[in-house]
């Protein structure tokens, strides 16, 4: 025998879990009041909020965390004032890095980024030496069985998505430009994907 008793174990074990638990709410519920602060907190009109409030279901967040994090984001409830900031830099054999941030602390942050830069043999970039080399791009995935590709073009042309539509094995991806407008007139959701220039 050990020596120790099995409530200690299953103590150690939970509160391990809970600790992992806490972070994964922490950083949903910023991602919620960011998403409430910059689009509001109806989730029907933004589409960014009701992307951060599916994560939180899938996770488990109990309804009032959520909440609380909507009316912390509009403003309706005091807390951390979280501010969005991109990074730049190069990482080992000159790869271009940029790195959306959103903190309660950007000399904490930035700290932070310098050290994990530091440690992996990178190194920290000034405003627009990397940016130049990518453009940001909103990314729509459509998948089904009853899908049909040339009415996905017809209609994202028709929406105006300028840019590509891919046909990858049953899934449709429409790619657009960031801001470009979202079905009802709502804008796109922020969280595009970055895209190297051509």
């Amino acid at each position: 025998m050990s020596g120790h008793s099995k409530w200690s174990t299953i103590k150690r074990k939970k509160g391990v879990a809970d600790a992992q638990r806490g972070k994964i709410f922490t950083r949903i519920a910023r991602d919620i009041a960011q998403a409430a602060r910059e689009g509001g907190g109806d989730e029907n009109s933004n589409a960014r909020l009701k992307l951060a409030i599916l994560k939180a279901k899938q996770s488990n967040m109990p309804k009032e965390n959520i909440e609380r994090a909507i009316l912390r984001g509009t403003g309706k409830l005091d807390g951390a004032d979280m501010e969005e900031v991109t990074y730049e830099g190069y990482g080992v054999e000159g790869v271009a890095f940029l790195i959306d941030t959103l903190s309660d602390n950007k000399n904490r942050t930035l700290a932070e980024i310098k050290r994990v830069f530091n440690k992996a043999g990178g190194a920290l970039a000034s405003a627009g030496s990397v940016a130049w080399q990518f453009e940001q791009k909103g990314s729509i995935e459509l998948a089904g069985d009853n899908l049909d590709f040339d009415t996905v073009f017809m209609t994202a042309a028709e929406a105006g998505a300028e840019e590509d539509v891919v046909d990858d094995e049953g899934a449709i991806t429409v790619v657009t430009p960031r801001e470009a407008p979202a079905s009802g007139g709502r804008s796109a959701d922020r969280g595009g994907l970055y895209g190297g220039k051509q």
